[in-house]
């Protein structure tokens, strides 16, 4: 339920409202607008005696949001959610930032040379991860904090912003103090207790939809982070998977348009991951900033033929290079930019 406020609503009104829905039981949530405030209610609005409320002073309406997904919803908040990872690294608005770097971090000299690369080719932030969830127990794993430390490294070289991924609780937390954002792989998605968890941390979240997930369930596994009261979460197609061997994956590029639509939150592409061969990677990119994709999520190792994990999917430096250049005219093309590197 969202109640919202007359434009000359003061702020005693809006104080009384929320002293209302307190005293009915629930958590009032103020969402102050350039023109008006909404205030909205978390808890089981079904039990909410709504026409008292919309009898007090100030009170415009209150909005029943059909959508489970509440908070992630426009009809919460109909502006686009701006995410910032990092100064100048925003997602949601008319700039497009690339994200890039290996699968997994193998080595100090593997993931500088990754970060110098990605600097120099136009990326804005560095991914790379720490902590690998793997479908054999016997791959590479990851360096775990070691790795962490490697990709801090990195970015104080370079000045890139840095997204890893956590696999659990204990994880998270050690991401939230190394990193600039925290993903959460495809594999996580419904991992209810972590997204609780990175919910607390009030550190930016990349979260991945699942291999076998709708878009409702996406959405609402974004919910579960935000009722834990942090709102800066970036969802991210990475696609699903299907009856067809050609590709990894089946690639949902119209996910952008429908996530876009049904929600203020802004929403990334992954298509190395997507489509988990090199030479589509580039294609679907392009696609993905066409489409009107918040950001680009893409994996580029220094030397993909040695890599530890994803090669085949990881583009080489100058494949990189290129892309990103391809990326700056289809973005100029729609009235969007790609994000510049820090100290660009």
């Amino acid at each position: 339920m969202l109640v919202v406020m007359q434009p000359n609503a003061s702020s005693a009104d809006i104080d009384r409202v929320c002293e209302e829905i307190t005293r009915q039981g629930f958590k009032p949530l103020p969402l102050p607008g350039e023109v008006r405030t909404a205030i909205g209610l978390l808890g089981d609005d079904a039990k909410v005696d709504w026409s008292y409320i919309e009898g007090l002073p100030g009170v415009s309406s209150v909005l029943i949001v059909q959508k489970p997904f509440r908070q992630a919803s426009r009809e919460w908040k109909p502006e686009t959610t701006i995410v910032e990872i990092a100064p100048g690294v925003r997602f949601g608005g008319t700039d497009v930032p690339v994200v890039a770097g290996p699968c997994s971090v193998e080595s100090e000299q593997q993931i500088l040379a990754a970060a110098r690369q990605v600097k120099a080719a136009g990326g804005s932030a560095l991914r790379g991860g720490a902590f690998k969830p793997r479908s054999s127990p016997y791959a590479f794993q990851g360096l775990g904090k070691q790795g962490l430390e490697l990709l801090a490294l990195a970015r104080a070289e370079t000045g890139l912003a840095i997204v890893t991924e956590a696999m659990d609780e204990r994880g998270a937390d050690m991401v939230a103090e190394y990193a600039d954002c925290i993903q959460i792989g495809a594999r996580n998605m419904q991992n209810y207790s972590l997204l609780r968890h990175v919910g607390t941390l009030r550190k930016p979240v990349l979260l991945k939809r699942g291999m076998a997930a709708t878009i409702n369930d996406l959405l609402l596994s974004a919910e579960y982070i935000l009722a834990e009261g942090n709102p800066n979460v970036i969802l991210c197609e990475r696609g699903v998977r299907t009856f067809d061997s050609a590709t990894r994956n089946l690639f949902d590029l119209t996910a952008v348009p429908v996530v876009q639509k049904l929600s203020h939150l802004p929403i990334v592409a992954d298509p190395s991951h997507g489509t988990g061969l090199r030479d589509k990677v580039t294609p679907m990119a392009r696609a993905a900033v066409a489409a009107g994709a918040d950001g680009i999520l893409v994996e580029m190792h220094p030397t993909p033929d040695r890599a530890l994990s994803d090669g085949a999917q990881s583009l080489y430096p100058d494949q990189f290079g290129e892309l990103v250049k391809q990326l700056r005219t289809i973005a100029a093309a729609i009235g969007r930019s790609v994000t510049a590197p820090s100290g660009a």
